[in-house]
Order: C-alpha cells, then structure tokens, then sequence
C-alpha cells in the first residue's frame, strides 16, 4: 500500500536545520549583547532564524530510488517527484503519499469454496505486480493494494466454480494464466499491472483425499486388468496360428516337441523316462538312431513265445525230456 509522507520522522532535516539555527542565533545575540544589543533583540533574534530555518528545512524533501511521491498544493494533485532530493512549498504544498514502484507479491486465497463438481476447497495463491503509473494508483483508488487483494480473491472463487476439482489439482498454470489475464484487466485503469499469478496449493477435506486415493488404486487395478486381458487375448491368437501352422506340418510339431523334451532335461538336469507311446508318436528311434545303434552292438531281438526255442536242444548237451 503507499506510504505516507515521512516529513520530518524518516528524514528530520527542517527539525535540525531549525536547531542549528536557532543555536547559532542565539549564540549570536549572546556574543553582540555587550555591544548595546538590548534583551528583547537577544530573544527575537533565534526565533526569527529558527522559524526561517524550519520553513527552508520543510521545503526539502527526498523520495527513494524506488518511489514516486505524489505532491499535493492545497489539496489539489500536483505531481510525482523524486526519486532523489525535490523541494516543495512549505505549509502550501504537501507530500501525500511515497509510492513503491517495485514488483511486488501478494498473497491471497479461497476457503470452503465448491468446485464445479461441488468438492469444498482451500486454495492459496500469490499474485506478482506493479505501479506502473503512480498517479492512476495514488487519484483513482483508495489503497490500491488492499484492492488488488480484494479482487485477486474474487477472481479466485469465480475461477474455482467454473473449473472441477481435477481441473484444479492438474492444471495450475492454466488456472494462473487465466487469473493473471482476468486481474491485469481489471487494474489497467489503476496503473497496476499485474505479471503472474500461481497457484500454491489445492486443499481438500482429508476424507474426500482418503476417498479419491482409494478410487486412483481401484482405477489402476482396472487398467492393470484391461492390459493382462488384452495380452492373454494375443497370446491365445499366436497360439491359434501356430496350432494350424503345426496341423499342417506334422514334422515341425515333433521338433518342436523334442525342443520342449530336450529344454525340460536340460533345466531340471536330471534323467527323464519317455514313455514308448510318446516315443513313437515322435518317431524318436529312427530319429536319434536307436534302431542302427542296437544292431551294431549285437542285440537280438526277444524270441516270440511259441517258436523253435520251446521244444529244447535235441542234438545233446542235456538231459532228455521226459516222455
């Protein structure tokens, strides 16, 4: 907000000026008594050049690098001075205010508010701006900051009851810009301008956050679902497509089941009985050459019941048989 004018508490120049005056004319009086000056001379002489020096010491103002103060004579706007040293009329002319030309922050907020989805919250933000032109500020609003803090907080609420509460918590910058836009608009003819707004925090009842964490949970154990789903369905296609490519190929169906035999032994490392069924259906001896390897080691085949063997050696050698 601006400042009023320091006078003589910020800068005391016109009270020590007219100390020193009045000081030295005293001292001066003193000092030319005994030359026939008379006691009411000795009175009237610092008073006179207090006074004087208190008027002078008045006229002298001083503003910061950063501040504009407005002047006014007999009420009536003057102008902007400083920054620096700048001298104004005594008792005539008065300095009203000292306006900060720097960027400055605001904070400002929204409690129990309800979204477009009617979820009470809290919001907090902060607006950034400046005076860009002082004498709008200083003639055409009274307390021109405590203005910009009341439309900031209504421009706020009016932007909470158009937006849903996903809206708030996913979108800030937008929200910001649109406020920052909306604001700077409004305090053009104020000579304000605002540069951003951001938006700090979105507050919500702690048993609607309990709420809305268990549905994010549910809604990820959907989605985790809908994608095991989808990939059983495209495992069970590629299945179907190799199924008709092995009905057409019978021969790569048995290596494939001598891939899956050979990987099973070479995982568990460990022996494994085949049995004959499934060896035949894959053709396994005449695949691994088991037929080649028994005739070279000499075995024969068992004899079949009912054949020459039965009826015994005749040409000697054992017993005969009983008749």
């Amino acid at each position: 907000m601006p400042t009023r004018s320091p006078d003589d508490t910020r800068y005391p120049l016109a009270a020590v000026v007219s100390g020193l005056a009045a000081a030295a004319g005293l001292g001066a009086a003193l000092l030319l008594a005994p030359v026939g000056w008379e006691l009411w001379d000795a009175l009237v002489v610092p008073a006179v050049s207090a006074l004087g020096a208190l008027l002078v010491g008045s006229s002298i103002k001083f503003a910061d690098q950063w501040e504009k103060a407005v002047v006014l004579r007999l009420g009536r706007y003057r102008g902007l001075r400083g920054p620096g040293v700048f001298f104004v009329i005594p008792i005539v002319d008065r300095v009203s205010y000292h306006i900060d030309q720097r960027i400055r922050t605001t904070d400002f907020g929204a409690e129990s508010c309800l979204t477009k989805d009617t979820v009470p919250v809290n919001v907090d933000a902060i607006a950034f701006w400046i005076v860009y032109d002082a004498e709008r500020a200083a003639l055409e609003v009274q307390q021109y900051a405590q203005a910009v803090v009341l439309a900031a907080q209504t421009a706020l609420r009016d932007a909470i009851g158009k937006h849903d509460l996903a809206e708030l918590i996913q979108s800030r910058k937008e929200l910001g810009r649109g406020l920052q836009e909306i604001l700077d608009e409004k305090m053009h003819d104020w000579g304000i301008q605002v540069q951003s707004v951001e938006i700090r925090d979105v507050i919500i009842p702690k048993a609607l956050e309990e709420a809305m964490s268990r549905q994010a949970q549910a809604e990820r154990e959907r989605q985790a679902r809908i994608i095991l789903g989808t990939a059983e369905t495209q495992i069970a296609s590629k299945f179907v497509e190799a199924a008709e490519s092995y009905s057409r190929n019978p021969t790569a169906l048995n290596l494939r089941a001598m891939n899956m035999l050979y990987e099973s032994i070479v995982k568990r490392g460990s022996l494994m009985v085949v049995p004959s069924g499934l060896a035949d259906s894959l053709n396994l001896p005449s695949i691994l050459g088991l037929t080649g390897a028994a005739g070279a080691t000499g075995l024969a085949k068992p004899p079949e019941p009912g054949g020459e063997d039965q009826g015994g050696d005749t040409s000697g050698g054992g017993p005969p048989r009983a008749r």
